[in-house]
C-alpha cells in the first residue's frame, strides 16, 4: 500500500472517529441543561427541602437560643417586679421563760418567774403611686408567780394601719419605675427574640439557595472538565492525523488543567457550603462524611412595590427596631423617675390604731389593803377591742429630708440622660442601615428580570459560540487557542446565570429580614 493510500486511510478513520465524537459533543452542546442536570443530580449527598432546613435551624440554632434565655430572663424579672405589688403576709412568735432574781419587795416575789408569749402578724401592701401600707396586730401576753399582778395572765393588743406616701416623687413616675422599666424590657426582649427567628429563617434561605449555587455552578464546572477532557482527545487525534500542530495540543492541555483546578475550587466552595447549612441546623447530613443536596428550586416571581413603601414598611414593622424603641422607652422611664428624686424627700406618715387588754383578775394584797382590777376579759375580748376600737388612736406626720448639694441625684440624672441620648442614637443609626439595606435589596430586585434574562441570553449565545467554533475547528478556520477562550466564556456565562438565579431570591430574603416578615406576604396590608 502506498504511503498516500495508508495516509488516506488514516485521515478517513480518524474522521470518522472525529464525526462520532463532534456528534456527541454537539449533541451535549444544543443540550446544555440536561447534561448539566444529569450531572447535578447525581451530586452524592444528603437531600433537603427548603421548609426542612428551616425547622431544624428554629431548633438547633444558637442565636435564637441566646436570644430566648434573654427573653425568658427578662420575663422572669417582669414577674418579679410585678410581685413587688403583691400583699405580703408576716408573722412572728416568741415565747419566754424567765426566772429572775429580785431584790425589792415591790417584785411581789423572791424570784420572779415569768412566761412571756409575743406575737406579731400582719399585711404589707406597696402600691404603684408610691404609698406604703401595713395592717399590724401586735399581742403580748405574759403568766407570772408576782403577788403585785392585777391581771394574771395579762393579754395585750395593738392593731394598726400604718401609711407612708411620698409626695415629692412624682408618685407613679417613681413608685412605678422599676415595673415599667422591666416592662419595656420585657418588650424589647420579645422584639429581639422575635427578629432573630425571623433573621435566621432569612439567613437559612440564603444559605439554601448559595448552596443551590454552588451545586449548579460545580455541575456547569464539571460539564467544562468533562468538555475540555474530550477536546484534549479530539485534538490529540487531529494531531496523529497531521491537521494540526504540537502547540494546540498543548493549549488543549493547559485549558483541561486550568479547568480541572477549577473544578476543585467549585467542590470545595460546595463543601463548604453545605457545612454552613450544617452550622445553622446544628445537625450533620447522613452520612457524616458527605454533604447536603437541595431539592427545591428558587421561585421566579415577587411583588415589587415602591422603594419608599418597602422602607415604610420597614421602619414600622422591624422589630430591631422596635426593640431599640423600648429600650429609649426604658431609658426614659429612668430619666423620669431620676428627675423627681432630684427633689428633696418629702413623705406624709400616718396610722389609725386601735388597744386592747385582757386578763384573769387576781386580788393584790398590799399591807392591810387588798386590792382588784375592775378590767378583765379573755384574750378573744381584747382582740374584739382592738376592732371595735374601743381605745382608739390615730397619727399623723411629715417627714422632710434635703440633701445637701443634691450631687448625687443630679449627677445620675445626667447619667440617665445620656444613656438614653445614646439609646437614640443607635435608634436613628438603625433607622439608617435599614433604609440603605431596603434600597440595595429592593434594587437587586427589580433587575432581578432583567438580570436572570440577559445572564440566559449570554448562556445561550456562549452556547452558539461554541458550537460555531467547534465546527471551525473541525474545518481548519480556528485555533485550539481561541477554542479554549470560547469554553472559558461559556463557563463564565453559566455561572453569571447561576448567580442571576439566587441573587433575586437572596434579595427577597433580605427584605423579609429587614421587614421582619411583612414582605411580600404582608406588603399590601
Amino acid at each position: 500500500m502506498s504511503l498516500i493510500k495508508m495516509y488516506g486511510l488514516h485521515y478517513y478513520l480518524f474522521a470518522g472517529i472525529l464525526f462520532l465524537s463532534s456528534g456527541f459533543i454537539r449533541g451535549q452542546t444544543t443540550a446544555p441543561d440536561s447534561a448539566l442536570q444529569q450531572i447535578i443530580e447525581s451530586l452524592e449527598g444528603q437531600s433537603m427541602t427548603l421548609a426542612a432546613v428551616i425547622d431544624l435551624a428554629k431548633k438547633n440554632s444558637t442565636a435564637i437560643g441566646r436570644a430566648e434565655a434573654l427573653y425568658m430572663a427578662t420575663a422572669g424579672n417582669l414577674k418579679r417586679q410585678r410581685g413587688y405589688f403583691d400583699p405580703g403576709f408576716y408573722f412572728n412568735f416568741y415565747y419566754n421563760d424567765l426566772d429572775i432574781p429580785t431584790s425589792t419587795l415591790f417584785a411581789g416575789a423572791d424570784i420572779l418567774k415569768t412566761q412571756e408569749t409575743t406575737a406579731q402578724t400582719g399585711l404589707t401592701l406597696n402600691l404603684p403611686i408610691g404609698t406604703q401600707l401595713q395592717l399590724g396586730l401586735n399581742t403580748y401576753s405574759i403568766n407570772t408567780n408576782s403577788q403585785f399582778a392585777f391581771l394574771n395572765p395579762e393579754y395585750n393588743g395593738f392593731g394598726s394601719l400604718s401609711l407612708r406616701q411620698p409626695l415629692l416623687e412624682g408618685f407613679t413616675a417613681t413608685g412605678r419605675r422599676d415595673l415599667t422599666f422591666a416592662e419595656f424590657e420585657y418588650e424589647a426582649a420579645k422584639a429581639l427574640y422575635d427578629q432573630e427567628v425571623i433573621s435566621v429563617i432569612s439567613e437559612v434561605e440564603i444559605a439554601y439557595w448559595n448552596l443551590y449555587t454552588a451545586e449548579r455552578n460545580y455541575g456547569v464546572q464539571k460539564l467544562v472538565r468533562d468538555r475540555a477532557s474530550e477536546f484534549l482527545t479530539e485534538t490529540e487525534l487531529r494531531e496523529e492525523a497531521g491537521l494540526v500542530g504540537p502547540e494546540q495540543v498543548a493549549n488543549a492541555k493547559t485549558f483541561l488543567a486550568e479547568q480541572e483546578i477549577i473544578l476543585i475550587d467549585q467542590e470545595e466552595e460546595l463543601d463548604k457550603q453545605s457545612d454552613l447549612i450544617a452550622v445553622l441546623t446544628g445537625t450533620r447530613p447522613e452520612p457524616i462524611d458527605s454533604r447536603f443536596k437541595t431539592v427545591d428550586v428558587p421561585p421566579s416571581e415577587f411583588p415589587i412595590e415602591p422603594v419608599d413603601a418597602m422602607i415604610d414598611y420597614a421602619i414600622q414593622s422591624n422589630l430591631q427596631l422596635k426593640a431599640v424603641q423600648e429600650e429609649i422607652n426604658a431609658a426614659n422611664t429612668l430619666v423620669d423617675a431620676a428627675s423627681w428624686q432630684v427633689l428633696p424627700s418629702l413623705d406624709l406618715v400616718g396610722s389609725y390604731s386601735g388597744a386592747g387588754l385582757g386578763g384573769d383578775p387576781q386580788a393584790v394584797i398590799f399591807g392591810t389593803d387588798t386590792l382588784q382590777t375592775t378590767t378583765s376579759g379573755s384574750y378573744g375580748d381584747m382582740l374584739s377591742q382592738i376592732v371595735k376600737r374601743d381605745f382608739p388612736g390615730w397619727s399623723i406626720g411629715f417627714e422632710l429630708s434635703v440633701p445637701i448639694g443634691l450631687r448625687s441625684n443630679i449627677g445620675e440624672k445626667e447619667r440617665l440622660e445620656a444613656l438614653s441620648d445614646l439609646t437614640e442614637q443607635r435608634y436613628t443609626e438603625l433607622t439608617r442601615d435599614i433604609e440603605k439595606s431596603v434600597r440595595q435589596a429592593h434594587r437587586e430586585l427589580i433587575h432581578g428580570n432583567r438580570r436572570l434574562n440577559a445572564a440566559t441570553d449570554g448562556v445561550e449565545a456562549a452556547q452558539e459560540q461554541v458550537r460555531i467554533g467547534r465546527i471551525e475547528f473541525q474545518n481548519g478556520r480556528t485555533t485550539a487557542f481561541e477554542l479554549v477562550r470560547l469554553g472559558e466564556d461559556f463557563a463564565k456565562a453559566q455561572r453569571r446565570y447561576s448567580e442571576a438565579l439566587v441573587r433575586t431570591v437572596n434579595a427577597v430574603a433580605k427584605l423579609k429580614q429587614l421587614t421582619s416578615g411583612k414582605y411580600p406576604d404582608n406588603s399590601n396590608n
